[in-house]
């Protein structure tokens, strides 16, 4: 979910498109860690189906940007075929402190093959035109071969995004999602987790997995 410069007061412009997991402990079907096209590298995965991702994604982690600070709890993002132009409309949801929801509008497109999952997201447009020349990348790096949570990631690391389609997911998954980011040479304790609540904690991602291991269980 890349957001960018704000649209609307309070939302962050991102790029939770439709557009983020594979590899771990084990393989992600068709989309797994050995279809990327390098080990360490921010690479889309191959395979991908832009059909099965459009609808909406609930952010489960991300790694704090300034454009998001507003955003307190809830934060989702759904995608959708765009009629009035070629691409695929993104609308960014949260809900700020105050309980008021904040919400935009953008473009996104794939930057490759339609069956790779790298695309780019803008959220500024004039006179009706979507600027493209300013839009960020939005790379899935790994998917769940259901489509039931993706792992978006940017080739310089400073963003990132868990989405899934469901509010929750186990440690399990996320366990999958951190060794699919580390692959990609993520720092995943830059990963924190996003509050469904305002006034939940953020806690990093490496630190859930790392409570949840069963070394950790059994001590």
């Amino acid at each position: 979910m890349i957001w960018q410069a704000r649209q609307r007061r309070g939302v962050a412009l991102s790029a939770i498109l439709v557009v983020a997991l594979a590899a771990g402990a084990t393989a992600v079907a068709e989309v797994g860690t050995d279809d990327r096209a390098g080990t360490g590298d921010v690479a889309p995965v191959t395979g991908f189906d832009l059909a099965r991702y459009l609808g909406t994604w609930h952010e489960i982690a991300a790694i704090p940007t300034w454009f998001q600070e507003d955003c307190a709890a809830s934060t989702s993002a759904s995608y959708a075929m765009a009629e009035d132009v070629a691409g695929i409309t993104v609308t960014n949801s949260c809900v700020e402190a105050d309980g008021s929801l904040s919400q935009a509008l953008g473009r996104a497109r794939f930057t490759g093959p339609d069956d790779q999952g790298g695309l780019e997201v803008t959220f500024l447009s004039l006179l009706g035109y979507w600027l493209w020349p300013i839009a960020g990348e939005y790379v899935v790096i790994a998917l769940d071969p259901d489509y039931q949570w993706t792992a978006v990631g940017h080739p310089s690391r400073e963003y990132g995004w868990i989405l899934a389609r469901e509010e929750r997911i186990d440690t399990e998954m996320l366990a999958e999602i951190a060794a699919a980011y580390a692959a990609a040479g993520y720092d995943t304790c830059t990963l924190l987790m996003s509050p469904r609540a305002v006034g939940d904690p953020r806690t990093p991602l490496c630190e859930v997995v790392a409570a949840a291991a069963p070394d950790a269980a059994s001590n």
